[in-house]
């Protein structure tokens, strides 16, 4: 693959991403902000602990999130010992791509390609990936009724509540797709060879008898460790479950401490379900990181939230939530991805293509 040409596939995600966030958030800004914004700001006593509390709670959430990538790696191959440390950094490393492509579906291929280098099959890695994958909607599944009862008395979200229903549709249909490709992994081969067929010239350097040879062994592989962890780790899959909880509630807390740094209520039941309804929102495949979109989400849930008395602070709100639980995770990821890849645009299929095959997942 073109080294220009890669690195352009990056960069282009990555620059539609931050100019729509940027932009949305001028344009609510535009709209929010004016000489009343300024005064008020002017007499409430901005507490900047709480801001400096909900940084660290993100910081937190990307500790927590390699904890439960550390059980479930683990759990998957008992020859291959992942570290803490290095399960944190895998977390961080993945967070560039996640914050540039839709669904943050990105961050999937970097966090398999480095449990791969540690020493993890594919199979295996893909299993420990979409195995978070597959906790973290049954969480949010669980959790929509309650959002949605909790908002009930809501009425004007508009388009933010055909967002949500989209999300719970798409996020169900993966769910039943995932858990076909575990029970019928022979139709999943069939799937994948039929698509490497379609998609031959991508891979020009291997015989097609090696392709299909490596599907089947990673598709096995897959199949097995899935099955094994389900089976026999069931002690691993309750501790990722109690992880994913606790990891989850920590990033939903963030908008309630800006929210008491500005001088308002924290609304610290009603922010957690918002932020259940607008994960849900940012899953769709719309745009790049979700950007745009995930700005106008926050603007109609906390808008309803916040209320016209302090309705003129909500930009400002935006702005400082989505620089802790975007940007700031846009930056760390680009930092570690540019230690380990050498290159912030590096990262391509070509380099997925290595990995060693005489790994065992057992």
């Amino acid at each position: 693959m073109n080294k220009n040409k890669t690195s352009k596939t990056v960069k282009i995600p990555m620059i539609i991403s931050i100019t729509l966030s940027i932009s949305i958030i001028i344009v609510i800004l535009f709209f929010t902000v004016d000489a009343k914004t300024l005064d008020q700001l002017s007499r409430i006593s901005i507490k900047y602990e709480f801001f400096l509390f909900a940084i660290f709670l993100n910081i937190l959430y990307w500790i927590l999130w390699g904890a439960r990538l550390k059980i479930l790696a683990n759990a998957m191959d008992k020859n291959v010992k992942i570290s803490l440390l290095k399960s944190i950094k895998i977390v961080i490393a993945n967070l560039f791509l996640a914050c540039i492509t839709p669904s943050m579906a990105g961050g999937e291929p970097v966090r398999i390609y480095l449990l791969n280098k540690n020493g993890m099959t594919y199979g295996c890695a893909t299993a420990a990936v979409l195995g978070e994958r597959l906790i973290d909607g049954i969480f949010i599944l669980i959790m929509i009724p309650i959002a949605l009862f909790i908002f009930k008395d809501v009425k004007d979200l508009g388009v933010v509540s055909i967002g949500l229903t989209i999300g719970v549709i798409i996020f169900i249909m993966l769910i039943l797709l995932f858990i076909y490709s575990i029970i019928n992994p022979s139709k999943t081969k069939a799937f994948l060879i039929y698509l490497s067929k379609k998609f031959r010239r991508f891979f020009k350097k291997e015989s097609e008898g090696k392709i299909i040879q490596r599907i089947n062994y990673e598709v096995d592989e897959f199949h097995k460790s899935m099955h094994c962890f389900t089976e026999q780790n069931k002690k691993s899959l309750f501790l990722a479950s109690i992880l994913t909880v606790i990891f989850w509630s920590v990033g939903f807390l963030i908008p309630s401490f800006i929210l008491l740094g500005l001088g308002l209520p924290p609304f610290f039941l009603e922010s957690y379900v918002a932020q259940i309804i607008l994960l849900v929102i940012i899953m769709l495949p719309l745009t790049p990181g979700s950007s745009g979109v995930a700005e106008v989400s926050l603007y109609g849930l906390y808008g309803v939230l916040i209320g016209t008395s302090s309705s003129t602070l909500i930009g400002v709100f935006i702005i400082l939530h989505r620089f802790i639980s975007f940007h700031m995770n846009l930056i760390a990821g680009a930092i570690f991805q540019y230690r380990i890849f050498k290159s912030v645009a590096s990262f391509s299929m070509e380099v997925l293509k290595k990995h060693d095959e005489n790994s065992e997942c057992k």
